[in-house]
C-alpha cells in the first residue's frame, strides 16, 4: 500500500501538475502563480544575477529545491522549510539555487491584498497581529504545518475549477489568518493599516514608480508620504535597504533594461528615456548593478 503524501510532497505534485515545462505560470486563481525551473540560475560574473525586477507584496513558498533573493547587498535564502514574505514593492534579484531536470525547483507565489488583510484584522478586533515599527520589506521565516496546509488546500482548488470563485477567497483568507497568527503578523499589520510607517513608505514607493524618469527631490517624496524628509529617509532605508534615490536608480535601470530587450533600443536612447542625461553615467551604473555593460548583458539575456 502506497503511503499518503506529506503536505510538502502534495504541494510539489500539484505545482508540477499545473506547470508545463520551465517558467512562470499564472493560474485560474488570480493572485496565485506557479514556478518550475529544472536548473539553477548561473551568475555570469560575481555581481550578475539573472532574474531581476520589481516584486510586489507576496508570500512565496518552495515545494522543492531552494531559492535566493537579493535586496541591495542583503541575501535571503528560502527552501522547503521556510517561506518568504514581501510587504512592499521591492527591486530584487532572484535566483534558483537547487534544481535538476529530475528534481526541478517548484514554487508558488501568492500576491497579497492589503484591503482583505485589513478587513480580517478589523473583524478579529486587531487581536491577531500587532503593528510594529517599520522593518525590512522582505523576510524569511520557518513555514509551520498550519500555513503549509492552508497553501496546499488553495492549490487543490486548481483540480476543481468550478469551486474556485467561491472557495478560493476563503482559502486565501485562511492563509492570511495563519500569517497573522505567526511570525509575520506584525509585518502584515504594517501592510494593511492605513497610517502605518510601511503604508507611508509604500505611498512613497508608488510615487517614485510614477516619477522615476524625472528629477525628484526628497521633499516631494516626503510630502507624498506625509513624513518629514529625515523620517522618510530613515524609514525608507529600514524597509528597502536603500535610500529613495538609490531606489529610483534601480527603477530607472530596470526600465532601461526592458526597453533595450523588448523594443531593441540602443543603450544611449534607453538611458535618455528613463531619465539619464549622460550615456557614460548610464553605462557605468548599469554595469555596477548587472555586472556587465548593456551590450554584453543583453547578448547573454537574448542567448538564454
Amino acid at each position: 500500500m502506497t503511503p499518503p503524501l506529506t503536505p510538502q510532497e502534495e504541494l510539489a505534485a500539484l505545482i508540477e501538475r499545473f506547470t508545463n515545462g520551465d517558467g512562470a505560470f499564472p493560474t485560474a486563481i488570480g493572485p496565485l502563480s506557479l514556478y518550475r525551473l529544472s536548473e539553477p540560475s548561473l551568475p555570469v560574473s560575481g555581481a550578475f544575477r539573472p532574474v531581476s525586477g520589481l516584486f510586489q507584496p507576496s508570500l512565496c513558498v518552495v515545494a522543492q529545491g531552494r531559492k535566493r533573493v537579493t535586496l541591495a547587498d542583503e541575501t535571503y535564502v528560502y527552501d522547503t522549510a521556510h517561506c518568504l514574505l514581501m510587504s512592499v514593492d521591492l527591486p530584487l534579484f532572484a535566483e534558483v539555487m537547487e534544481a535538476t531536470p529530475e528534481k526541478p525547483c517548484l514554487s508558488m507565489r501568492l500576491d497579497l491584498d492589503a484591503g482583505e488583510i485589513g478587513a480580517l484584522i478589523v473583524e478579529a478586533d486587531r487581536k491577531m497581529g500587532k503593528a510594529a515599527a517599520s522593518g525590512r520589506g522582505v523576510a524569511v521565516s520557518p513555514i509551520d504545518g498550519s500555513l503549509l496546509g492552508a497553501v496546499v488546500r488553495l492549490l487543490r482548488l486548481l483540480e476543481t475549477p468550478d469551486d474556485i470563485p467561491i472557495l478560493a477567497p476563503m482559502a486565501i483568507r485562511e492563509i492570511y489568518y495563519r500569517l497573522l497568527r505567526g511570525e509575520h503578523g506584525a509585518r502584515l499589520c504594517q501592510i494593511a493599516l492605513e497610517n502605518s510607517q510601511t503604508q507611508r513608505i509604500a505611498r512613497a514607493i508608488d510615487w517614485l514608480g510614477r516619477h522615476f524618469d524625472k528629477p525628484v527631490h526628497i521633499d516631494d517624496i516626503a510630502r507624498e508620504a506625509n513624513m518629514s524628509p529625515a523620517g522618510l529617509h530613515r524609514h525608507f532605508k529600514a524597509v528597502t535597504a536603500m535610500s529613495p534615490l538609490q531606489y529610483q536608480k534601480h527603477l530607472r535601470l530596470e526600465a532601461a533594461r526592458r526597453l533595450m530587450l523588448r523594443e531593441d533600443l540602443d543603450a544611449a536612447t534607453a538611458g535618455l528615456q528613463v531619465g539619464y542625461e549622460s550615456p557614460s553615467q548610464f553605462s557605468r551604473e548599469y554595469r555596477r548593478l548587472y555586472g556587465a555593460p548593456p551590450l554584453r548583458d543583453l547578448a547573454r539575456l537574448r542567448g538564454s
